[in-house]
């Protein structure tokens, strides 16, 4: 039997998708410009209300949150209100979607800072929420909504290795890309994903996958002790030996429950050798969805080595009825002899390559190191460099976590392709869909219990991101891209059982996602809500997708 998609949708790696992996009229004039018959209520509403609305933003500094200015003022760390010559750039999200204006924007120096503001937060009955890289889909970041006070942690990216032990000791406000940079240098690496920009914070707090996690588990598996800050400014090193409660949340939820200053996180040896691979077709829409089947089949039942990375990249085919195709990954061996790996991958690859069509195209990249495979990753011209800002997108997406146990039957892989195919054809939307294998025999992920992290699914095949742009990245973003995406996962979970046990990822945030406290933090939400009314009773670190006290 099908089942509708529940509530609104069922969530949204993130990648380019580049063929390899993509006010007001014055009351005086109102007559002049509106027909007779128009009630000035429905004027004032649609017109006059968000102005009004940005006024009393402007001028909350110096009424409502005079406490709040005078407090941040008296405490000499950085601030910025509405109506100061900064704020307007620094309030900007990186999902252009969301307009949001916070209180204040902090940007402290140490955690003894953070303590500090999360106090004056809390004193002035304000919501806060911490910065990392401002990544979040749905501006989270800065509070998904207006009124936040907003820690800005950018100025906090401090990096330091201990070469005894192989402990990282990261600051929340650095990026992946100056991570991973920090890390090569002694000959070092993390699983994360690829797009350098990328907040730590956030990143490793809600899973953190990359092509290196089915070899190295997910970035928050990695976290062996994390500084953090109170609802009530307390500052603590939580571990498995200390706080032990507050050290599982924060691998999975911890922007709800604390705000991480640092991380200490366990390194890895860098690979002796690496590449990028990758695939290409442009099928038709049945001949799609055998390839998906196909491809399902292989990661579920085939022997992969925890050092072989594969994905599905979907996109737009080269006309309607088709789409394009592309299975790509990474390859990761201590072995540094070129002949050798080559041969090995192949071996890999054959089960699955023998049972598809003859590819249109084949790549291999990268000249070996594994530095050089995140530089590729990355797809940006300034390679891991995130000195300079980060252009802005205006999107949507969702995700779904499809279960080992029930992988995606024949009739739910022929729907999903002939809807990308013919719907996906005529939107008119820059969309890329990624189907990221996390499960599978030797995964990682999957080798930690369920309960060993907040990060609940350690169940799951694949995790698919659905990620659909507006024409010229720009706002507004269309309504026919909410139905799109829509449509996109109601093509896939029509097709399977009432009960089929799938779920969504974090770090693809979906603000649109009705069911989200179980598809996001599934069986674990109970216990994190009894945390956070332990350590935040009075809800200081909220935001609309924070657990609930």
């Amino acid at each position: 039997m099908g089942r509708p998609v529940k509530g609104v949708g069922e969530a949204g790696r993130k990648v380019k998708w580049t063929g390899r992996r993509g006010m007001t009229q014055a009351r005086c004039l109102i007559h002049d410009v509106l027909p007779a018959g128009t009630w000035y209520s429905n004027i004032f509403s649609k017109t006059m209300a968000p102005l009004i609305l940005l006024s009393l933003l402007l001028i909350a500094p110096l009424g409502a949150y005079a406490d709040l200015r005078q407090g941040l003022i008296g405490s000499r760390i950085e601030a910025l209100f509405p109506g100061d010559s900064q704020y307007t750039e620094s309030r900007q999200a990186f999902n252009q979607r969301f307009n949001v204006h916070p209180a204040a924007i902090v940007f402290p120096t140490s955690a003894q800072d953070v303590s500090q503001i999360v106090k004056i937060g809390a004193a002035n009955k304000l919501r806060v929420v911490a910065r990392s890289g401002g990544h979040s889909y749905a501006a989270n970041g800065l509070g998904g909504q207006d009124g936040a006070l907003v820690i800005d942690l950018k100025k906090m990216n401090k990096i330091t290795i201990d070469t005894n032990t192989n402990i990282a000791h990261v600051e929340a406000g650095n990026k992946l890309g100056s991570v991973a940079a920090a890390l090569n240098a002694v000959g070092r690496a993390l699983p994360h994903g690829s797009c350098t920009y990328v907040g730590v914070g956030g990143h490793a707090s809600f899973g953190g996958f990359g092509f290196t996690s089915r070899m190295w588990g997910l970035m928050t598996d990695t976290i062996r002790a994390a500084n953090v800050v109170f609802a009530n400014g307390t500052l603590s090193r939580v571990s498995e030996s200390s706080h032990p409660d507050i050290f599982w949340a924060v691998r999975g939820a911890a922007p709800s429950i604390v705000i991480v200053t640092s991380f200490e996180f366990e390194t890895f040896p860098e690979p002796n050798y690496a590449v990028i691979w990758g695939y290409g077709w442009d099928l038709s829409a049945s001949d799609a969805a055998s390839a998906l089947k196909i491809f399902q089949n292989f990661s579920l039942t085939s022997d992969l080595p925890s050092h072989l990375t594969t994905d599905v990249n979907l996109g737009q085919g080269s006309q309607r009825g088709f789409v394009s195709f592309r299975v790509s990954g990474g390859w990761y061996s201590s072995s540094s002899d070129q002949a050798e790996n080559e041969k090995a991958l192949n071996a890999s690859l054959a089960p699955l390559l023998e049972s598809l069509p003859p590819p249109t195209g084949v790549s291999r990249e990268g000249n070996g190191t594994y530095i050089d495979t995140v530089i590729i990753l990355a797809n940006s011209d300034k390679g891991l460099d995130t000195s300079t800002p980060e252009g802005n997108d205006t999107f949507y997406a969702k995700s779904l976590m499809t279960p080992e146990a029930e992988p995606m039957n024949d009739e739910t892989c022929l729907s999903f392709m002939t809807y990308l195919a013919e719907d996906g054809y005529d939107s008119g939307l820059g969309w890329f869909f990624q189907i990221g294998v996390y499960g599978g025999r030797n995964s990682k992920i999957n080798a930690l219990p369920a309960n060993a992290t907040s990060f609940v699914r350690r169940d799951t095949l694949f995790t698919m991101q659905f990620y659909a742009s507006s024409p010229g990245n720009i706002p507004p973003y269309p309504n026919e891209g909410f139905t799109f995406l829509d449509g996109v996962v109601n093509s896939i979970t029509s097709g399977m059982p009432e009960a089929w046990d799938y779920s969504a990822y974090t770090n693809y945030l979906d603000n649109r996602l009705e069911d989200w406290p179980k598809l996001y933090f599934g069986s674990h939400y109970a216990r994190l809500q009894r945390i956070k009314q332990e350590v935040d009773p009075r809800n200081v670190f909220k935001f609309p997708t924070s657990i609930n006290s």
